[in-house]
């Protein structure tokens, strides 16, 4: 048995941490343990479910390389379930089978299926330099092997790219507004051994829409729990509105700030949709007929007023995350922290969320975002914070970042794809050129 353990554990590179505690080892390292875990046995087919969710894009590209390393050495057969379509193809995959309403709709390769128009029919995200080369009018062949931007042949189109690119216009930025929340400083440890945060400052203005990302262990999570109130700094301030909230209950802070987790089955206590968004406002002792009409008023703006009187174990995990997100703007809070809102969530069900989402933004609420996807920086935030081992090491336009090597090796993030679908076309400036695309995508999605 040890012999069949050491063997895995080779096998994924976690041989030199098989005393460790699971508790201690990076997000990487626990898939690196599962992925061991599956191959002790001599099986022949490995089945994959999911395996890049909750995933920091470079851990989900090691991920890859990783199934990719054991198919060819022990020549098993590998079936990898996923939504994440372009980072799968960072390994090569022989088909792709997509399905829809339990029906198998094609069963291709991936040159054919990217040739095609299948997966936007089907609620599946294309590849970004898919979608941007569709932009500039280019006819997607098997020939141009489309499968991954490191192997598109690109020779007939670039004239058309680069047309593109010098005719698009970017759209007029918002004026900025006054802040709503600053950290000041802010540090944070269980103990004296370990710090989590170290001083870490940021502003964020009324009205945006922020992303926080960083790898797996940065401090994401602890940052979106300090501004709850859930733990307290070790050091340094919170604003709210110029004010500082050290002093603040949680139940105070839930006046103004919202926090809607991954899961939302780890927030729903009641049974009914009707009954889950009027607890805060019940527990707090609010007038019935006011209840009624904040909550009415609410699900209306959530889209699940047809469904007030439904039981919650008859919604969709969607429509349960919008439940979770009307329980709290019930309580009208100005600012609302999502972690992972896309998390688990096909590019419909995607799509639906992120658009709710930016509706809210656009009646004035702020909306701060603790994700792991670049796509959803990329085409829905309009600034980033980027942390790193407890530490912020940048703050920025999503474009910036994602096209900065240095912070994308720090934060365990990863190029877009448009950044190197620019350099194949000749194109100098990749910044700009991914920001077209960026609002190019938003004005015609």
């Amino acid at each position: 048995m040890k012999e069949k353990v050491q063997k895995s554990a080779r096998l994924v590179d976690i041989d030199k941490e098989l005393q460790s505690s699971p508790y201690r080892l990076s997000g990487g390292q626990k898939q690196r343990v599962t992925l061991a875990g599956v191959t002790v046995d001599d099986v022949k087919v490995l089945l994959f479910d999911e395996p890049l969710a909750s995933l920091d894009p470079a851990t989900g590209k090691g991920a890859m390389e990783l199934i990719d390393n054991i198919q060819k050495q022990d020549n098993k057969t590998v079936v990898i379930i996923e939504h994440r379509l372009e980072d799968v193809l960072h390994c090569d995959v022989d088909r792709i089978v997509v399905m829809d309403d339990g029906c198998i709709i094609c069963d291709t390769t991936p040159d054919e299926l990217l040739s095609s128009n299948k997966l936007g029919a089907v609620g599946v995200r294309e590849p970004l330099y898919i979608t941007a080369l569709k932009y500039a009018g280019c006819d997607i062949n098997t020939e141009m092997c489309p499968k991954s931007v490191k192997t598109l042949n690109i020779d007939n189109c670039k004239t058309k790219v680069k047309e593109w690119f010098e005719i698009t216009k970017i759209s007029q930025k918002q004026k900025k507004c006054d802040t709503i929340l600053e950290l000041q400083d802010v540090s944070f440890s269980y103990s004296q051994e370990k710090q989590i945060l170290k001083n870490v400052s940021f502003k964020i203005n009324k009205g945006d829409m922020v992303s926080i990302v960083g790898r797996n262990g940065a401090g994401k999570s602890t940052v979106s729990k300090l501004i709850c109130g859930f733990y307290k700094p070790t050091s340094g301030k919170i604003l709210f509105d110029g004010k500082n909230i050290e002093n603040e209950s949680i139940k105070s802070r839930s006046e103004k700030i919202g926090f809607v987790m991954q899961n939302p089955n780890q927030m729903i206590s009641k049974t009914k949709v009707f009954d889950e968004v009027a607890f805060g406002l019940k527990i707090r002792g609010v007038d019935e007929n006011q209840i009624t009409e904040r909550v009415h008023n609410v699900l209306k703006t959530c889209g699940l007023y047809g469904h007030r009187n439904w039981p919650i174990s008859a919604l969709s995990f969607g429509q349960k995350k919008r439940v979770t997100i009307a329980a709290i703007l019930v309580l009208n809070p100005e600012v609302i922290i999502l972690d992972e809102p896309t998390a688990g969530q096909d590019f419909k069900h995607y799509t639906e969320i992120m658009e709710f989402l930016i509706d809210l933004n656009k009646k004035g609420v702020t909306v701060i975002m603790v994700t792991h996807d670049m796509h959803l920086m990329l085409e829905y935030t309009n600034n980033v914070i980027v942390l790193s081992n407890g530490e912020k090491i940048a703050d920025d336009s999503a474009t910036n970042i994602l096209t900065n090597k240095e912070i994308i090796q720090k934060a365990n993030l990863k190029e877009t794809s448009l950044h190197e679908l620019a350099k194949k076309c000749n194109i100098d400036n990749s910044i700009e050129f991914v920001n077209k695309f960026i609002d190019y995508d938003r004005r015609v999605r």
